[in-house]
């Protein structure tokens, strides 16, 4: 089988990440998420815990934040340190196999190959609402918050970083509605493009 690439970028209670690891599942290739921190962590010299926490951070803005952001030598923050060690990561894993990546910019940071399938998933708002509350145990105020806020760091850390919009149709391949699709049909849809040519 040619080698072949699958970025997953979701909003937070849509599943995004369960389908990812199915698809992955299923095509019997290798499956990254979290697994990748630890390599971040060596690349950048920083704590996992610390990588765990603020990889879906974005640059402090504004000069007063900038005052007490820490900074090396050569003026890069912290968080540009880890997502220069997250952006070598995921270009040497994508060099290497064929895989799911979910998260991380993954799409953007591998736009220059021609084997990368990019993959948005979206939800409808009752249903990610029902789903968190599930997931983590909370009520629907905290249900809402979480995800109001996991998502606006997502868009923050992409537009940054990227000069994309992040769940900006253009920037993807596919995205899908699994309020709507449900997700053995979201895996499907994906296993079944990823057998198609990519062309530029």
């Amino acid at each position: 089988m040619t080698k072949r690439i699958i970025t997953i970028s979701r909003e937070f209670g849509s599943g995004g990440r369960f389908i990812g690891e199915e698809v992955a599942k299923k095509l019997g290739i290798a499956y990254y998420d979290k697994n990748v921190i630890n390599e971040i962590a060596e690349k950048s010299g920083l704590s996992p815990e610390y990588i765990q926490e603020n990889a879906e951070l974005s640059p402090k803005k504004g000069l007063f934040a900038y005052a007490f952001a820490g900074r090396d030598i050569t003026g890069k923050s912290v968080e540009d340190m880890v997502y220069e060690a997250q952006r070598k990561v995921i270009l040497d894993l994508a060099q290497k196999e064929s895989c799911v990546i979910i998260g991380r910019n993954a799409d953007y940071i591998l736009k220059d190959r021609d084997d990368v399938l990019n993959v948005f998933i979206h939800g409808n708002m009752p249903e990610k609402i029902q789903r968190i509350i599930r997931l983590y145990n909370v009520g629907e105020k905290e249900a809402v918050k979480m995800m109001a806020d996991t998502d606006k760091r997502r868009m923050t850390n992409y537009n940054f970083y990227t000069e994309q919009k992040w769940g900006k149709a253009s920037n993807y391949t596919l995205c899908l509605n699994s309020s709507q699709l449900g997700y053995d049909r979201c895996e499907k849809i994906i296993i079944e493009c990823n057998k198609l040519p990519m062309t530029k």
